[in-house]
């Protein structure tokens, strides 16, 4: 184990300096003043182009951009700075002097941000880009590999990581710190946010985590195994103090770096919320192999999935009680075995959980998509011999399948209410984290209220379909479908359809299903109390998935 140690460094070798507050001010205003926004670049660049680069192709954005570099001062300033930070194309230097004139190319050199390259151009050292959410919204954010997506007003910032596999050669470097990415937007949009007095961001990588934990969180731990890593975020959080409201003189009075590795830094602390994207990749380990030989933004160095088991075994302790934990993770799925075999062995009977696989890949499937996350495919000798490690790896193992997905944990204060292992491999609303909340909060009602005096109405968002064979008198298929949240359907008896079309709140759940029992009872094999007692956890089910809510 790495021992924990606060991170007050402002000059780390290879990353950006955050000890050089002038320039900062001067970067931000600069960067202000010629519209480099998640807005102002998807306006200079065009539909066509920024879907392009959201797709990692940037063929689309240099044309357009080598054009607007003649075009009026303005445009041509941002056209510049795109092409240096999100295109890796070196700028002259005179070129960014005028587009930058308070911190100029000679800031950008002392910050370490870009490098000298040939014929008086410079080119750059980072990815630096705009990133925003609608902050009055729920700090709820979309977002793509590319950009980042505004919506609407709140926080416009800029994000600082090592360039991307699309905007340099060769193989990705160990310590690489990952930017705006697939999985920091998912974690950002799952999260359920509400009010702490203490957060933790687990394994910070460029502080993505951390900016949105800063708008509901009077303070945030940010922690990771990486110095770079946690460099790269004590720069993005002063370049953006003011938008995240940040005294840069005293950081510490908001957020905590802290470099080690897991919860060693926070042994004995307590928090109200934690939020992890963890180095969750299964990656094949080697005899000998040191961290240096690890890719520290997605590889744990422990073997299997044996990184998330250990943290969904070891969370909850760091939780204060109520307090929740979300994070994302792989997991094995050994041959035969149904996916959440592996899962629910990781969780403590006193903890509250909630796992949901979006996705279920091939051990190939698995392989290919991160050699290709790395860059390993441009030497074809590592390729084959990674490829085939992996799949000897995952043999050893017995694994047919991995699995892809979101937990939740939660410390109860009192007894546990929610144990619950889902596939939703179907599109959800994004950001979902709000409906992620609600339905714990419903399990919580369910929890200690009487079912059966409640009264119900079905949620504004659900429909019913109903299915029959032309001619037919009924229906042979009812469904009701939720069209927010989750998107379940349901699959509705013609009893539990009765009951939830005479949900209009006026009378109590005991009384529609007397109501039902009457009118549907009767007969040698009738049995009143079964029907009631398994109406009634149909209901508690529709109540639980958010189809019927509480008066």
């Amino acid at each position: 184990m790495t021992p924990s140690t606060h991170f007050t460094a402002g000059n780390t070798p290879d990353a950006p300096r955050s000890d050089l507050p002038d320039l900062l001010d001067s970067l931000a205003r600069d960067l202000r003043g010629i519209g480099y926004t998640v807005d102002g670049v998807a306006a200079l660049l065009g539909p066509a182009a920024h879907s392009a680069l959201s797709r990692d192709q940037l063929v689309p954005a240099l044309i357009v951009t080598e054009k607007a570099c003649h075009g009026e001062p303005t445009t041509a300033a941002l056209a510049a700075v795109v092409r240096l930070w999100l295109l890796a194309e070196p700028q002259p230097a005179a070129t960014l002097d005028a587009a930058l004139p308070g911190v100029r190319t000679q800031g950008l050199l002392e910050l370490g941000l870009v490098e000298p390259a040939t014929e008086g151009r410079v080119q750059a050292k980072v990815d630096l880009r705009p990133y925003g959410w609608d902050g009055a919204a729920g700090e709820d954010a979309q977002g793509d590999n590319a950009q980042g997506e505004n919506t609407g007003g709140g926080a416009e910032l800029w994000v600082a990581s090592d360039l991307a596999a699309h905007q340099r050669p060769g193989v990705l470097r160990h310590d690489h710190v990952l930017g705006i990415g697939q999985a920091s937007t998912t974690l950002v949009q799952v999260t359920a946010r509400r009010h702490a007095a203490r957060a933790l961001d687990l394994g910070t990588g460029c502080g993505i985590q951390t900016f949105h934990l800063l708008h509901h969180a009077e303070h945030v731990t940010a922690t990771d195994i990486s110095d770079r890593a946690l460099a790269f975020t004590r720069f993005n959080l002063l370049l953006n103090a003011g938008e995240l409201h940040l005294d840069p003189a005293d950081l510490e009075a908001r957020v905590s770096l802290r470099r080690g590795s897991l919860l060693d830094p926070v042994t004995g602390e307590e928090f109200e919320l934690v939020v992890s994207n963890p180095p969750f990749v299964i990656t094949p380990r080697t005899p000998g192999e040191s961290a240096a030989d690890q890719f520290t933004y997605r590889d744990g160095g422990l073997p299997g999935d044996d990184i998330v088991a250990a943290l969904v075994r070891a969370l909850p302790l760091v939780l204060a009680p109520g307090g929740t934990a979300q994070l994302l993770g792989n997991w094995e799925i050994p041959a035969g075995a149904d996916w959440a075999e592996r899962p629910q062995s990781w969780a403590s009977p006193d903890a509250d959980v909630w796992f949901i696989q979006r996705e279920q890949v091939s051990p190939e499937q698995y392989a290919e998509t991160w050699l290709q996350d790395a860059s390993e495919a441009r030497d074809r000798r590592l390729y084959q011999d990674s490829y085939a490690a992996y799949l000897d790896d995952f043999a050893s193992r017995g694994v047919d399948a991995i699995g892809f997905g979101m937990i939740w944990l939660r410390r109860p204060a009192g007894d546990p209410v929610l144990r619950r292992f889902e596939e939703i491999t179907y599109p959800i609303e994004q950001p979902v984290g709000s409906h992620l909340g609600a339905a714990v909060e419903r399990a919580d009602w369910l929890a200690v209220n009487d079912l059966a005096a409640a009264h119900l109405l079905v949620a504004e968002d659900v429909t019913e379909e109903r299915h029959q064979r032309p001619g037919a008198e009924h229906p042979g298929v009812i469904l009701l479908r939720q069209g927010a949240g989750l998107r379940r359907t349901n699959l509705l008896s013609t009893e539990l359809a009765g009951f939830v079309s005479a949900c209009d709140g006026d009378l109590s759940v005991g009384q529609i299903i007397g109501a039902l029992e009457a009118l549907l009872g009767g007969g040698e094999d009738w049995n009143g109390e079964t029907f009631r007692a398994g109406l009634l956890t149909e209901v508690a089910n529709l109540v639980r998935d958010g189809f019927l809510l509480p008066a």
